[in-house]
């Protein structure tokens, strides 16, 4: 099945019905953890996606996907954002910065051994964190450390298309609510992943085909990501906090499994 819908893949008006529904079942998974976490569209949207199309069709969906379904996050918690600027331009500017260094590194490291470096540490930090009965609330100002954070997730974000991965995983340690979480991880998501969809566009990689897919896929990103909104409402700090920690093992051990294979 999977060698048909592959061979199809370039003709939208002839493909077989089970494309449509890998199809929608992916767009479905990534919307809804995008809308209940802020960030993880990839992680689940590319294990329908890869099934139907190529790695790069399916990262550049799943980037398109990301940027028009965030800002119903960011809107949700858009006062939080505006009430604190700053903490979030600290993550943000650097961000910027580190992403064409990121693209630049990609010379001289091979993105495999750079995944599976990244992807240890989140199967460490998410095993750890998930074993202990209480994750750690860091609850003074570490100004230096957040323009580190975020310089080092830009760089992993052009390396590697894994941009959001060090910001959660320090975030979801500071002793910030659930709503200062999101207004710093759905932003800086946004605007980086923004970046990184730029930069297959000027490649040439969003054909006509690839965005026919992205307009069949969008409608249900952007409601699922309303109804995992719904679900984020619902959850408290303490829970959302051990929400992003399981987000961060599963993250590594489907980012292992993967680079294996």
């Amino acid at each position: 099945m999977v060698i048909l819908l592959k061979h199809h893949q370039e003709r939208p008006n002839s493909l077989p019905y089970e494309y449509f529904i890998y199809l929608a079942l992916g767009a479905a998974a990534g919307g809804f953890i995008n809308g209940l976490a802020g960030f993880g569209t990839a992680l689940l949207a590319l294990g329908f996606w890869l099934q139907i199309m190529s790695p790069i069709a399916a990262v550049s969906t799943s980037l398109i996907m990301s940027v028009v379904s965030g800002p119903q996050g960011a809107w949700l918690v858009r006062k939080t954002i505006l009430k604190q600027p700053k903490r979030m331009a600290r993550f943000l500017i650097p961000g910027i910065i580190g992403m064409p260094i990121g693209v630049s590194v990609l010379a001289i490291i091979e993105p495999h051994y750079l995944k599976i470096t990244v992807g240890c540490i989140m199967v460490l930090y998410g095993g750890f964190f998930s074993l202990k009965q209480s994750i750690p609330k860091i609850n003074y100002p570490t100004p230096i450390i957040d323009g580190i954070v975020g310089f080092i997730g830009g760089m992993l974000g052009g390396a590697a298309a894994l941009s959001g991965t060090l910001p959660t995983m320090w975030c979801a340690m500071r002793s910030w609510t659930k709503i200062e979480i999101r207004a710093v991880l759905q932003p800086y998501n946004i605007v980086v992943l923004a970046l990184a969809a730029l930069l297959l566009a000027s490649r040439g990689h969003y054909t006509w085909d690839i965005l026919k897919q992205i307009m069949m896929a969008l409608p249900i990103t952007m409601l699922f990501s309303q109804i995992g909104i719904f679900f984020f409402k619902r959850l408290t700090d303490d829970q959302f906090r051990r929400l992003l920690v399981t987000l961060m093992l599963l993250s590594g051990v489907i980012l292992l499994t993967k680079e294996a294979l």
